[in-house]
Formats: structure tokens, C-alpha cells, sequence
């Protein structure tokens, strides 16, 4: 009796998973599925079909020809690589300052460093923008990205998994002589290395989806990023009318975050584990 309860649980709960996973993969299926279809069928479909017997890449060859898609990749490409790296960068100092070194008033410091993320970032932007206008940055890659280095949530992270080595290691290390740096790069990194790979996904994919800066920011397109020119090829490439196309389009941006994630998904699963364990 006990054995059939305990195979009618878990059938149930691997239908559940099975329903729950078709309702969150069916849009994507469904994206795809619009962008291999022609635009003549796509509008001859008075009711919608689950599946296509002619399908054609034609839309993909047209978001490439239509488009300057490859450049917006292309930006968003820089963007995001230069942002991640100097993200981590100030990361990885700020959060060694705030949980290693000791100097008066840091407690002080981190909580109203820490305020900060209580501050939606919709009150700065106006701030930032008057700021990168002044400094005549708009247009440019700097203008893009300086404002998007720091992040305080990321700080407090990574701050919360270098305070879980023992300081019983760094007492070790200064009186073997070794430098607060050296200390960073070859004992506290390694260890909260699956922090700072979820960290750094997690960074990519913000800047990726990046839209509202962007928008702001730029209005030639040699530096749109994808988020601003899909509006682009809506409005001024394909047509709003082509929604097989734009379907294509949607698919060729969002094919590299879904393979980071498969790629990755066990590290970010660890680091955010590991961020919320404390001792």
C-alpha cells in the first residue's frame, strides 16, 4: 500500500512538472514556430496551427538584408562584454574592501551603501542622463556603459561569500607576507568562484536585455544595442505587419542567453545558493 502511495505522489508530481514545463516553454516554441513560417501562410492562417509543413528560413536571411542586425549584435556584443568585466572588477574590490579590510566607519559606509538599493532605478536615470549629456557621451560606448560598472546588490553578494572564509586564512597569509591583492586573486576568488560566475551571468544577461539606458542614451543607430532595434526593425525595417520576420528576429537575439543559461544553469544555481548561506 505504502509503495503504491508513494509511486502515485511522484507520478503526480513529474505531471505537474510536465504540465508546468509545456506552459513555460510553449512561447518559445511558439516564436520559433511563427518564424519559420512564410509571411503568405502566417496571414492565411485564420486559425492558428501548433505546426508548420513548409517551413522556411526565408525570415532570418530577410532581419540580416532588411537590417543591419548583425551590427546591433555586434554593439550589444561590446556592451556587454566591456560592462561585465568592469562590473567585476569594482565588484570584486568593493565587496574585499567591505568584508576584509577594516577602516573607521565602515559599518556605517556599507548601510547606507546598502540604502541605495531602496532607490528605484528609474529616480537616477534623469540624473545619470543629464550627466552623460554634459559630459557629451551621448552616442558613444562610454555613455553606454559607465553608468551600468556598479551595482550595489552585487557587491552585497559577493561581500556576504568573501565574509564566509574564515579569518583564520588572511591572518595566515599577512604573516606569511602576502599583499591584501595577492590574498584577492589566489585564495578569496578562487573560492567564490561560483559566485562570481553567477554574477557574471547574471550581469550579461542584464545588459543584454538592457532597454531603458539604451533608448535614452542613443539615437544613431550605428550604436543601437538589439533591445532598441527591434524597435527599429519594427517600425522602420520590417514592417509591423511581418510578424513571421520579426518572430526570426526575436529568435537570433534571444538564442545566445538561452545557450549561456544551459550552459551555465548549475553554476548560477550554486553561487545563488551559496549567497544565501551564511556560517
Amino acid at each position: 500500500m505504502e509503495k503504491t502511495i508513494h509511486i502515485l505522489k511522484k507520478t503526480a508530481v513529474w505531471v505537474l512538472l510536465t504540465v508546468w514545463a509545456a506552459l513555460v516553454l510553449f512561447p518559445f516554441y511558439w516564436m520559433v514556430l511563427t518564424s519559420l513560417k512564410s509571411y503568405g501562410a502566417y496571414n492565411a492562417e485564420f486559425i492558428p496551427q501548433l505546426f508548420t509543413l513548409s517551413p522556411t528560413v526565408q525570415n532570418y536571411l530577410e532581419v540580416f538584408t532588411a537590417v543591419p542586425l548583425a551590427d546591433y549584435l555586434w554593439n550589444t556584443l561590446v556592451f556587454t562584454l566591456v560592462t561585465t568585466a568592469l562590473m567585476l572588477l569594482v565588484t570584486v574590490l568593493a565587496a574585499f574592501a567591505f568584508s576584509r579590510l577594516r577602516f573607521r566607519g565602515k559599518e556605517l559606509v556599507f548601510t547606507a551603501f546598502l540604502a541605495l538599493m531602496m532607490i528605484p532605478s528609474e529616480l537616477v536615470v534623469i540624473t545619470n542622463f543629464v550627466t552623460v549629456t554634459e559630459l557629451d557621451l551621448r552616442n558613444s560606448f562610454p555613455g553606454l556603459i559607465l553608468p551600468s560598472v556598479a551595482s550595489v546588490f552585487y557587491i552585497y553578494l559577493l561581500k556576504e561569500n568573501f565574509s564566509q572564509i574564515p579569518d583564520e586564512l588572511y591572518y595566515a597569509a599577512k604573516v606569511d607576507g602576502t599583499s591584501d591583492l595577492k590574498y584577492l586573486f589566489k585564495v578569496m576568488i578562487p573560492i567564490c568562484r561560483p559566485t562570481l560566475v553567477t554574477v557574471t551571468i547574471l550581469k550579461v544577461i542584464e545588459c543584454w536585455n538592457s532597454y531603458v539606458w539604451p533608448r535614452l542614451i542613443t539615437d544613431d543607430p550605428n550604436f543601437f544595442l538589439v533591445s532598441v532595434g527591434i524597435q527599429e526593425i519594427r517600425e522602420n525595417g520590417l514592417g509591423r505587419e511581418n510578424i513571421p520576420a520579426m518572430m526570426a528576429a526575436v529568435v537570433v537575439i534571444s538564442v545566445p542567453l538561452i545557450l549561456l543559461f544551459l550552459i551555465f544553469r548549475k553554476k548560477i544555481m550554486e553561487g545563488v545558493s551559496r549567497g544565501g548561506v551564511k556560517g
